[in-house]
């Protein structure tokens, strides 16, 4: 219980002290803004950087905790940073850098060491048993961050890939009704919400740094890299290149979309016997066996 104890107290000390630098970092940063800039390939306002992440809030502190932790450790994480760098583009982490990322990992590690110490002292393990679990249990903590930014990174490019005939159709519409494509982009990006709105208000804050339309499209399929957003790129790319009309070349695409996103349906279909039979086996067939025999059972007992 002492070495619990002083573990603890070094712990403390510890966050103390980082909170008391993460609260005396600046929040705004001139190198910081450029350098998201060259790693992610877009401009936006710092206020609208800061919008969401007050510098006084909850998340405002931690994240300065984890940048300041980040520095310190930010060679753990090296080796695999542009693979971290697109899963955090790709699950719409623009505002957070891999150095934030690897102090949260580092964070993680921690309080889930201290987490197994508690818990392995308070049920009575033996102390030798949970120092010995400890590098296992940190290992599992360091990755935790990760796995969430890949299955949040996951579900929206699902989403996005979701979203993509109804953008394709705000475009026909958009294009044939006399706009231009980028025009016709603006009032997609102003009608559509969620990630895929997202999307677009970076590519139309590309195209205003100075890109081509060919360029800024590549840059978000390299963000969004699915089967659905590969296809429309390629359509657009091909389309402003050979000079083919935008308005039929996207209805096509949306016909395509429509039979893509048909037989993904059809595809969960298939799959959801193979899903449901291990609860039917384990779960509902027992309860109807305990319901239907239960009564012969007892008839049978009560005979003999």
């Amino acid at each position: 219980m002492f070495v619990i104890l002083l573990f603890g107290l070094l712990l403390a000390a510890a966050g103390v002290t980082l909170l008391a630098r993460a609260l005396a970092l600046p929040r705004v940063r001139v190198a910081e803004t450029i350098g998201q800039i060259e790693a992610y390939g877009f401009e936006t306002p710092v206020r609208e950087l800061d919008a969401g992440v007050p510098t006084g809030s909850v998340r405002g502190v931690f994240d300065g905790i984890a940048d300041v932790i980040g520095a310190t450790f930010s060679s753990l994480g090296s080796s695999g940073e542009a693979d971290i760098r697109n899963e955090l583009r790709a699950g719409g982490f623009y505002n957070v850098s891999t150095r934030t990322l690897t102090g949260y990992r580092v964070l993680s590690g921690v309080l889930t060491s201290a987490v197994w110490l508690w818990f392995a002292g308070s049920i009575g393990w033996p102390f030798a048993f949970a120092v010995v679990a400890i590098p296992v249990v940190g290992l599992t903590g360091w990755q935790l961050p990760v796995v969430f930014i890949r299955n949040r990174a996951r579900k929206r490019l699902e989403r996005i890939d979701d979203e993509l005939p109804e953008l394709i159709d705000l475009l026909v519409v958009t294009v044939e009704a006399g706009l231009g494509f980028n025009g016709s982009l603006q009032v997609a990006a102003e009608r559509l919400s969620g990630p895929l709105g997202e999307e677009l208000r970076v590519t139309l804050q590309e195209q205003r740094m100075g890109l081509t339309t060919s360029e800024a499209m590549r840059n978000l399929l390299d963000r969004c890299e699915t089967p659905g957003m590969r296809g429309f790129v390629r359509s657009v790319v091909q389309g402003e290149t050979l000079g083919i009309s935008i308005g039929q070349i996207m209805r096509d695409l949306a016909i395509e979309m429509r039979k893509r996103r048909r037989q993904k349906a059809e595809e969960r279909a298939q799959k959801a016997p193979i899903k449901i039979l291990f609860p039917l086996i384990f779960l509902i067939f027992p309860a109807m066996f305990v319901i239907l025999l239960a009564p012969a059972i007892f008839a049978f007992i009560d005979a003999i």
